[in-house]
């Protein structure tokens, strides 16, 4: 089989992505810092001003808080107030404030339901007067998630869905198609192992499962520090021949 050189793959991915974002505006990327990573993503970095998705690995509680977190260590880099929507009060403010989130940055929005959930969402991306909106959704329907990317667009702040379900049958719905730019799938790994008896840093397994005019990969990472930042696991930023930290996937 004929394959494509790589300079020819990349002027493909460059055309697609102008005709996909022709007469948009564009507000910049915010890069991960890590080179396995951001190579990955159009730009170098994650789009401001645009809808993300991040959901657990699984449907349990430690997947969920570690995707809680990942979006935490994304809007806590960019400066500014970050609306945080949620349905159930269980949001741990000092474990935000862990993966760089101030608390005193966040206005936290607590309602009964997902619909006022998406309200919010989209009021808050609208607003224009925020850096980030995050709303944890169970269900994001495509006319939705098009209502919320042309919000993020139109005002260039960040919106991220952070899928969360109470049953597992909900998580069906993630793998249909929305208009967010990217997906992210957040699972936790054994955390770093210590010298003496104690807890690591936490350590996870991140699959960027769609990424719009860009690749999927999979990546393990150590969790976000206390600015926000993810970095590689030591065992393999040090091993001078150590194999890709990142894994490319061929389809999400």
């Amino acid at each position: 089989m004929q394959t494509r050189p790589p300079a020819a793959l990349d002027a493909l991915r460059a055309r697609i992505q102008a005709i996909e974002w022709s007469g948009r505006a564009s507000h910049g990327v915010l890069p991960f810092g890590l080179a396995t990573l951001d190579a990955v993503l159009p730009g170098g970095g994650l789009m401001l001003g645009a809808l993300h998705e991040v959901a657990g690995g699984g449907t349990g509680a430690v997947d969920g808080a570690a995707a809680a977190l990942f979006a935490a260590g994304i809007v806590a880099r960019v400066p500014g107030r970050v609306l945080w929507c949620v349905t159930r009060p269980d949001l741990f403010a000092p474990a935000l404030d862990q993966a760089g989130l101030d608390p005193d940055r966040v206005i936290y929005v607590e309602t009964g339901n997902e619909g006022t959930v998406l309200a919010c969402f989209e009021e808050g991306l609208r607003h224009g007067g925020l850096s980030g909106v995050v709303a944890e959704v169970a269900r994001l329907s495509m006319t939705a998630s098009r209502r919320l990317q042309l919000a993020a667009e139109t005002s260039g702040t960040t919106g991220i869905a952070l899928r969360r379900w109470r049953r597992a049958s909900e998580a069906v719905d993630f793998g249909q198609p929305t208009a967010a730019v990217t997906r992210w799938r957040v699972s936790a790994l054994p955390s770093a192992p210590l010298p003496a008896p104690g807890v690591g840093r936490a350590r996870w397994f991140v699959e960027l499962i769609r990424c719009r005019a860009g690749e999927c990969a999979e990546f393990k990472v150590e969790a976000c520090d206390e600015t926000g930042r993810l970095a590689l696991p030591s065992d393999m930023a040090d091993r001078s021949m150590a194999p890709p930290a990142g894994r490319l996937r061929t389809s999400a």
